[in-house]
Order: C-alpha cells, then sequence, then structure tokens
C-alpha cells in the first residue's frame, strides 16, 4: 500500500494521475497546505523540504522498511521503475522522457507558478514581473508546442509517459495563467486527448472538494511567509530527526 500525501494542485495531480494509471493501491493522506500542514513535524520526517506532493511506499520492490519519496518528479520515476510502466527501458527513448520530466520541472512549473503568484495573490501588480513571467510561460508553451508538432502523439515520443503526466497539470492551469490554448494548436490537440483518458480524470477528481473557494490570510501567510526559520523550528520539534 501506498501512502500518498497531497494536496489537490498541479503537482499534486502528477501523482494522484500516475497512480491511477498503474492501478496501485494507495491511500490519501490530505495535507492541507492554506493551514500549515505542510510544516508539521510528523511531514518534516517525510518530505524534508516541506511541500507536497509526497509518499511512502510500505511494500517498496526488494522488501525491507518503509520508503518515503519527496518531490513529484522523484516520485514520479519511482512509481515508473517501481511498475515498469510510462518509463520506457531503452536508453535513448528513456532519456526523451527523462529531459521532458525535467523541462517541467525546472521550467514550466516554476515560471508558471510565478506567473500564477503574480498574476493572482501578489498584494499589488507589478510590471515588470507581470511581463517577465507570462512571456517565459508564452516562450515554453512555443517550445511544448513545436516538440509535439514533431511527435504528433506524446510529449517524448510515440508513447504515453511521466513526462506528459508531469506536464498536463501544469497545462491545465492555462485559464490562470492566462494563456490562450488556441495559440498552440499541437498543445490543445495534446490537452484535449489527455482529458479523455480515464485514470487521468480519477487523478483530477481525488480531493477536489477539499480546495478552499478563496485565500484566506491565514493561507496567504501559510504558503507565501514561510523562511528558514520555519524549518528550523520544524527540525526542532521532531528533535533534529528528518
Amino acid at each position: 500500500m501506498i501512502e500518498l500525501y497531497y494536496w489537490p494542485t498541479p503537482n499534486g495531480w502528477k501523482i494522484s494521475i500516475m497512480l491511477e494509471e498503474c492501478a496501485l493501491p494507495y491511500r490519501m493522506v490530505p495535507v492541507n497546505i492554506g493551514r500549515g500542514e505542510q510544516f508539521a513535524p510528523g511531514f518534516l520526517a517525510i518530505s524534508p523540504n516541506n511541500r507536497m506532493p509526497a509518499m511512502v511506499d510500505h511494500a517498496p520492490p526488494g522488501g525491507g522498511a518503509p520508503l518515503a519519496v519527496f518531490e513529484s518528479g522523484a516520485i514520479l520515476q519511482y512509481l515508473a521503475e517501481k511498475t515498469g510502466q510510462f518509463l520506457p527501458q531503452t536508453l535513448r527513448e528513456r532519456y526523451q522522457v527523462l529531459q521532458w520530466l525535467n523541462w517541467q520541472i525546472g521550467g514550466l512549473g516554476p515560471m508558471a507558478g510565478q506567473n500564477g503568484h503574480f498574476l493572482l495573490y501578489a498584494p499589488e501588480k507589478i510590471p515588470y514581473a507581470l511581463e517577465r513571467y507570462a512571456k517565459e510561460v508564452d516562450r515554453l508553451y512555443g517550445v511544448l508546442d513545436q516538440q509535439l508538432a514533431r511527435t504528433q502523439s506524446f510529449v517524448a515520443g510515440q508513447e504515453y509517459s511521466i513526462a506528459d503526466m508531469a506536464i498536463f497539470p501544469w497545462v491545465r492551469t492555462h485559464k490562470a495563467q492566462q494563456v490562450e490554448l488556441n495559440r498552440f494548436p499541437h498543445v490543445q490537440r495534446w490537452y484535449e486527448a489527455l482529458f479523455l483518458r480515464p485514470a487521468v480524470k480519477r487523478g483530477l477528481d481525488l480531493g477536489k472538494d477539499l480546495r478552499a473557494p478563496a485565500l484566506t490570510e491565514e493561507a496567504r501567510a501559510a504558503l507565501f511567509g514561510q523562511t528558514a526559520d520555519s524549518i528550523r523550528s520544524s527540525q526542532h520539534q521532531t528533535g533534529g530527526q528528518a
């Protein structure tokens, strides 16, 4: 059994979709990031970066003690290797998938996250920040559109993979990002096709009633007000064990 520490966000959806696609048994453990539950001492032992998603596999390959994994990209790769699904074994195909997985982790996710922050949550509109991140998100959509034009199928080639699962949830936020998807016809075709997958729908539905309708001041402080002292405080409560 896998315990999935989760909240319905793009990074959380990556893992719920993967678990549904693999048909692995799992139990969802909500981590309410708006209440700061990601800074609870018990969660720190699983996710030292105080971020969800994280997971604990109680039946890791080879046996032994339960294995905790944090960071969504590492979790996707772990689950792919555990199940032998959605990550090719041949060298070139495998690294094609891993390249696009890392493209999302290092590019689309952070840039879209900053774009969304300055559009939706920043207390004041900062024109430079709005322009900077909007342009970079636009560029990244262009990169993805060109790649999908080449493959005419999935992101990393002809087979559906963890690269698609990583990128899709961030494209799902395109309206909030103020991205007009019809400007990127290959992305739009791919996105609409993935939305038809039953496992994708189930993954997106996980915990859909958990999200608050509006951002409270408590949630704003939990999400945007943390510093190194927050980490030190959590470590102190766990006796320095992580």
